[in-house]
């Protein structure tokens, strides 16, 4: 274990490569003696299955900037989507070996979390979860009653809880976390990344690249046309609003199992759409350029969304369904954007045209766009490091906020 002057050292454990997680782990790496561990090595094929519907590597660098290693999967069907998919003994032993001062799993639904939790209690490591679950996720009665029963005592397995946004943090209170073991992490993107290729685009050529008229509203939809997305909500609205008289079309960025039936209905409606297909990390910040507001109607299954951090760092405003779990962290009234009840297109509707005829002033994008960044979830990271420390030391490890410079 580390002492007082040095750094702590940390473990983390999570699923795979993860686009948004990759800037978290740089860095913490910057403030810790970081080791992150990956369970599974997941290949193109599988993000299309994953519902990408393409097949496809991420355009940004995953792995450099902080130690990591691939765990050996052992699972007899590989894949992070069910709970035997990641089966990875050996990180008993690197956590027996590995001298860490705290260790944080990304998440309980996977076997080789489990595995890293037991390991913990066995060497009196501290161990810390950090996920974004929400109680507005559908679930049967069944399920919500065996949560009810089960989940206050697997979260007594966490020396802390690290909680993303506000609907995180009711859901860990519900089940029975103290709030003294409770440390704000939030979801996160690199704003900076996003912003400063945002900047760089041209949007009045991208624009009529598409057809889009300089007096047209363009709606953005991102991500995975998936029912539980509801991307065909947003169609309805635009379908709406073309009756009322705006001059409204819609762009897609994102493949999937409906695209078929996105592009019929625009036919049918009457409603213009340009579909962009999957796009890419270094690709996106151009969609949310192209567009005057991006729409998210997810069902309650959208645990957070990061689409919004990525379209409020482009300086985009958003309209966002009340089932979303970033809905009441990122959406400002006025100022960042709208929120609407789910599946109600109406009011979808008018969520939009009351953005897009009296646009957010936008004041608040900058402060609420600081507090969603990597620096403070490094800085939620290092608080629970130092919680956890104290409670197994007495005295901590003295890890002091550091001050953000630019």
């Amino acid at each position: 274990m580390t002492t007082n002057m040095s750094k702590p050292r940390l473990g983390i454990l999570t699923s795979h490569p993860i686009q948004y997680q990759a800037p978290l782990f740089r860095e913490l790496s910057s403030r810790l003696d970081l080791q992150v561990f990956f369970a599974h090595r997941q290949n193109a094929k599988e993000q299309a299955y994953a519902g990408f519907n393409v097949a496809f590597e991420w355009d940004i660098d995953l792995l450099s900037g902080y130690d990591n290693q691939f765990l050996r999967n052992v699972a007899k069907n590989p894949g992070t989507n069910g709970f035997f998919g990641c089966d990875t003994p050996d990180i008993a032993e690197e956590i027996r070996k590995g001298q860490f001062d705290a260790f944080l799993v990304m998440g309980w639904q996977l076997k080789t979390y489990w595995q890293a939790i037991r390991a913990c209690h066995t060497n009196n490591v501290p161990v810390m979860v950090r996920g974004d679950s929400h109680l507005g996720t559908p679930r049967g009665w069944a399920k919500r009653l065996g949560k009810e029963i089960l989940y206050p005592i697997l979260l007594r397995q966490f020396d802390a809880c690290l909680y993303v946004g506000q609907k995180n943090r009711a859901y860990l209170e519900h089940y029975g976390v103290r709030a003294e073991r409770l440390f704000f992490s939030p979801h996160c993107i690199d704003n900076d990344a996003f912003a400063a290729r945002a900047q760089a685009v041209n949007r009045e050529a991208s624009r009529a690249h598409l057809g889009i008229a300089p007096d047209q509203f363009a709606v953005l939809f991102v991500g995975k046309l998936l029912d539980r997305k509801r991307p065909l909500d947003m169609v309805l609205a635009l379908h709406t609003l073309r009756d009322r008289g705006v001059n409204v079309c819609g762009v897609i960025a994102g493949d999937g199992p409906l695209r078929t039936l996105l592009e019929a209905k625009g036919r049918e409606w009457n409603v213009p759409l340009s579909f962009l297909g999957f796009r890419n990390q270094t690709e996106l910040p151009e969609a949310y350029s192209i567009a005057d507001v991006m729409v998210l109607p997810s069902e309650g299954s959208e645990t957070w969304g990061l689409v919004v951090n990525e379209a409020l760092a482009c300086g985009t405003l958003v309209v966002v369904s009340d089932a979303v779990g970033c809905a009441p962290d990122l959406v400002i009234e006025r100022q960042t954007g709208l929120v609407y009840p789910v599946g109600d297109t109406l009011a979808l509707a008018d969520a939009l045209q009351n953005v897009l005829a009296e646009p957010a002033r936008g004041e608040e994008i900058p402060k609420i766009v600081d507090m969603y960044s990597v620096f403070a979830a490094a800085q939620g990271v290092m608080d629970a490091v130092a919680g956890v420390t104290k409670d197994r030391t007495g005295r901590g490890n003295s890890l002091p906020k550091i001050a953000r410079v630019g």
